[in-house]
């Protein structure tokens, strides 16, 4: 499956989440749901996948963790947060950087409409 299409069916999820939860949850409950939606629809998804980092001549094998990775290609940052701030996209940036990943979708799902709590964004993107 392409990114751009793997893409759509995250937020297309993510929305049938939002609509049937509404903002005002915890992020964790967004995380499982979103999973569980994902599943639902035949999409393979991963919570709290840890990401190692390298400094220097030390590993910390736990350094990150990623809320979902959708069919091993696509990090997904949940936030429930008033709006998003440039912090958010940069630990976005930093998981795609860090994991060689080229496709992230930041979602907050404390927007009133989702559309406007979703922030598409690429590290060297290539279909």
């Amino acid at each position: 499956m392409k990114l751009n299409d793997i893409s759509k069916k995250i937020i297309g999820a993510a929305i049938e989440v939002h609509r049937e939860l509404g903002p005002g949850l915890l992020e964790s409950t967004y995380e499982r749901a979103l999973e569980h939606e994902l599943g639902l629809r035949g999409i393979s998804c991963q919570a709290q996948v840890l990401l190692p980092l390298k400094y220097k001549d030390l590993e910390i094998p736990d350094a990150y963790r990623l809320d979902l990775l959708v069919e091993k290609s696509v990090i997904v940052e949940l936030k429930t947060v008033q709006s998003i701030l440039p912090i958010h996209q940069a630990q976005l940036l930093t998981y795609l950087r860090t994991s060689n990943k080229s496709l992230g979708l930041l979602i907050n799902f404390h927007a009133e409409l989702l559309r406007d709590g979703i922030k598409r964004m690429v590290n060297d993107y290539q279909e």
